[in-house]
């Protein structure tokens, strides 16, 4: 299949690209660079625009034949202070995104969704089936999003998969897709450039909560499985199936003191932390149910916690030679 990559310069999505290539499919991405980096894009073709753009969007469209969409606002934080843009951009933006993609005929849609939409989980693991009661307008605009396929999936020829993931962490295996944030809000590099000495040291939230250890429990999923899923979500999709929506982790939980442990024994570094109160409405754990995406894809998660800090040490290692690349 031919297919149009929305936010493919930025990390999940150009690791979703290299991985469609990698299993046949063609690329093109559409990205506005306001959070992607061209870097991450440069081996495909990159239409430079905003997906509510339709003098630009409808004639890419009109050359695919699915879309993957991952343009969007993606910081919590960011969303509590500043809701109106990320209902602009996730709802307002996407709406018009789904008219191009309905008036260019595409079917299969794939929905890059997030763990945000069940917001404190009133039960362990997390099933697909859990209340979806978001705490934050970013999950909000995810869940909203998602209505809008269904609602789609039902009055129009549609299909779509919306894939819930928890916490993206690692680089992906070719070495050149990592994390590139401004700002870094994610765990991971925040802690290995804590430990490498580039930033003051790490705030970890919360060290008193009800988990084994007093700090949260997250569920860390490696950058290159979530690329994985999304291909075999399209094919599962190209096949004619039915719409589905899919937890994406690992079923496994990490501490955030376990995590720092691990970042010491692979880097042989200590990581610098302070504790601080932990953050209202922040969930103590986020668990996945992942056996709904593994029946439905036959997916499975390869890589380990381990490997995620390995290769995430090495890109924070190499980010500035990176960048300095033409």
């Amino acid at each position: 299949m031919k297919v149009l990559v929305t936010g493919g310069s930025g990390y999940i999505g150009s690791a979703t690209a290299h991985e469609l290539v990698r299993n046949g499919h063609s690329v093109i991405i559409y990205d506005n660079l306001s959070t992607g980096h061209p870097k991450l894009s440069r081996d495909f073709e990159l239409i430079e625009g905003d997906i509510a753009d339709r003098s630009k969007v409808l004639p890419a469209l009109k050359r695919v034949d699915a879309v993957i969409h991952f343009a969007a606002s993606a910081y919590v934080g960011e969303s509590v202070a500043n809701p109106r843009k990320y209902f602009r951009n996730n709802v307002e933006s996407a709406l018009a995104l789904m008219d191009s993609v309905l008036e260019a005929g595409v079917q299969v849609f794939v929905f890059s969704s997030s763990c945000a939409v069940y917001g404190v989980p009133e039960s362990l693991p997390i099933l697909e089936s859990s209340p979806k009661e978001p705490i934050n307008p970013y999950g909000a605009t995810k869940l909203f999003f998602e209505r809008v396929l269904r609602a789609y999936s039902v009055s129009q020829e549609l299909r779509f998969a919306a894939l819930r993931y928890f916490n993206a962490a690692g680089t992906h295996p070719i070495g050149t897709i990592g994390e590139i944030h401004n700002p870094e809000t994610h765990i991971v590099p925040l802690a290995i450039r804590a430990a490498l000495g580039l930033t003051p040291p790490l705030t970890v939230f919360g060290g008193d909560l009800n988990t084994p250890d007093g700090t949260c429990v997250r569920d860390f999923i490696h950058v290159a499985d979530l690329a994985s899923a999304h291909v075999k979500a399209l094919d599962y999709l190209e096949q004619g199936c039915s719409s589905v929506e899919l937890n994406l982790g690992t079923g496994a939980g990490t501490s955030i003191n376990q995590l720092i442990r691990k970042i010491e024994q692979v880097s042989g570094l200590k990581v610098p932390h302070v504790l601080a109160p932990a953050r209202p409405g922040d969930p103590p754990i986020l668990l996945a149910d992942v056996q709904r995406a593994q029946e439905v894809l036959k997916w499975y998660p390869q890589y380990d916690l381990e490997q995620i800090v390995t290769g995430a040490l090495h890109w924070e290692e190499n980010l500035g030679k990176f960048l300095q690349q033409p």
